[in-house]
């Protein structure tokens, strides 16, 4: 079944829309989606594999659902930075506001929670032991600092409710006021691809990738950093990739840069904002 807080936002979110006069309220749809409403049994975390196309399976039933006149309640784990990252931007390419919801429980409260389930079987049940330890110890707590993790509300496990009302507030706006969100250069999509985009988009992500690593070269042992990055070919315009504070290894790069491409295979760039883009991805992905 979906969670008790994902049902306590749908519910509160369709009075307010029932209760609204303003047009375009009353015009707006909830939809609520989970490992639950797309039949994934809880057996998919058991291999990577299964739990990679699970988290696939969700993300594109929220791409699909997103939309100006919708509320979409992504209620899933959810717990890895960079997936989070992915569903922010998908709502930023179609200009709305997303916001996190944490459920802050203690890790032994999660096991006691857990236990007062039935039997795991067949993929329904509590999570076996095995299975929750390990989801518990890859957890990448949000952090509201961030921007895809922003605004965060987080609620005590013991509290009645979430804090509807800001949450309302934070997605919707007074009725006097829309929200409004600007799509970055990562998110824009463009109808018309040029002649060898993809080879284009491959060519250029790669090249970004190689000058982080030749720096990195360069400088071993050192973190963080600035490596400017040229936008013409006389340098007279540069971006800045930003090195965080730790070690970035290449498998982290790597995969960036697949997010990047996946996203922007069907949304084409301009041949001349795809190192831009990128630049801004990645600053964003390595924060």
């Amino acid at each position: 079944m979906p969670t008790h807080r994902s049902e306590q936002l749908a519910t509160f979110f369709k009075a307010k829309i029932e209760a609204s006069s303003v047009p375009r309220i009353s015009h707006l749809s909830v939809t609520l989606i989970s490992d639950h409403t797309l039949g994934l049994s809880r057996d998919v975390y058991t291999e990577a594999s299964k739990e990679k196309n699970a988290r696939a399976t969700l993300y594109s039933a929220v791409k699909r659902a997103l939309g100006k006149d919708s509320i979409v309640i992504a209620d899933g784990l959810n717990y890895i930075k960079g997936y989070r990252y992915q569903l922010y931007c998908e709502s930023k390419a179609v200009e709305t506001p997303s916001c996190v919801v944490h459920i802050g429980t203690p890790i032994g409260k999660c096991n006691e929670i857990n236990s007062q389930f039935s039997d795991y079987n067949d993929g329904e049940g509590r999570y076996p032991k095995k299975i929750l330890d390990d989801l518990i110890y890859r957890y990448e707590e949000p952090n509201g600092m961030t921007r895809w993790d922003s605004p965060l509300f987080t609620v005590p496990y013991d509290d009645d409710a979430p804090p509807c009302d800001d949450i309302w507030e934070a997605m919707i706006g007074s009725e006097g006021n829309v929200k409004t969100v600007k799509p970055n250069q990562a998110t824009v999509m463009k109808p018309a691809a040029e002649p060898n985009y993809l080879y284009d988009l491959d060519q250029i992500t790669q090249e970004i990738l190689n000058t982080i690593l030749d720096y990195q070269k360069h400088h071993p042992g050192e973190f963080g950093g600035e490596i400017p990055i040229d936008l013409a070919e006389d340098g007279s315009k540069r971006l800045i990739v930003e090195l965080p504070a730790s070690s970035v290894s290449l498998h982290k790069l790597q995969r960036i840069r697949r997010a990047f491409i996946a996203l922007n295979r069907q949304h084409t760039l301009a041949k001349d904002r795809i190192r831009a883009a990128f630049i801004e991805y990645l600053n964003d992905g390595l924060d």
